[in-house]
């Protein structure tokens, strides 16, 4: 029995990390693909854990090959979501979560109509800028370059099926529990 595939996007800084991470814990049978991306690793990162660390060559080579099901440059970095990873879990019957952007979930939105779409969003823009700030891991040009594109990604909420507002941590991980949980049934 193949798996399904849900797509959690929202703006950066919104913590789409801390709910996906909730729903791994509660929801059995859930995995979290790990995207590729040509950004420097933090240092409390991992190779294969967080993200597939690519040098820009190997990334544009696997473009090039159509081993991506979507790609994008953000904040000056490439990520993409690696199709045989995705496809591999599906296929051994895990319910797949991709952590990605508004234009990614839009691409995989295309090409996999069976996903599941939902937007996190923030109560507001001013709570959103106190949370980059708070992660102590952007400089202020980079901060205010995601609050631009966050502007930009509020816009485009009302394409999602789903919206979950991450006003409190524990009611909107409630929240897609109960929502992944039900789409499963």
């Amino acid at each position: 029995m193949s798996g399904r595939l849900f797509v959690v996007s929202g703006p950066s800084g919104v913590g789409k990390g801390t709910l996906i991470s909730r729903v791994l814990e509660a929801v059995p049978g859930t995995v979290l693909a790990t995207s590729a991306t040509t950004r420097a690793m933090r240092p409390t990162e991992q190779q294969g854990r967080e993200y597939h660390f690519l040098a820009p060559e190997e990334f544009d080579r696997l473009v090039g090959e159509a081993a991506f099901l979507e790609h994008v440059e953000f904040a000056g970095q490439q990520y993409g979501t690696l199709r045989s990873e995705v496809e591999r879990r599906l296929a051994d019957g895990s319910h797949v979560i991709l952590e990605i952007d508004v234009p990614g979930a839009r691409a995989i939105e295309r090409q996999m109509p069976d996903a599941v779409l939902v937007f996190i969003a923030p109560p507001d823009m001013e709570d959103l800028k106190r949370r980059l700030v708070a992660r102590g891991t952007n400089s202020a040009e980079d901060i205010e370059t995601r609050l631009r594109i966050a502007r930009n990604e509020m816009g485009q909420m009302g394409a999602f099926e789903h919206v979950i507002v991450n006003d409190d941590v524990d009611e909107a991980a409630g929240q897609l529990i109960e929502l992944i949980q039900a789409a499963l049934k």
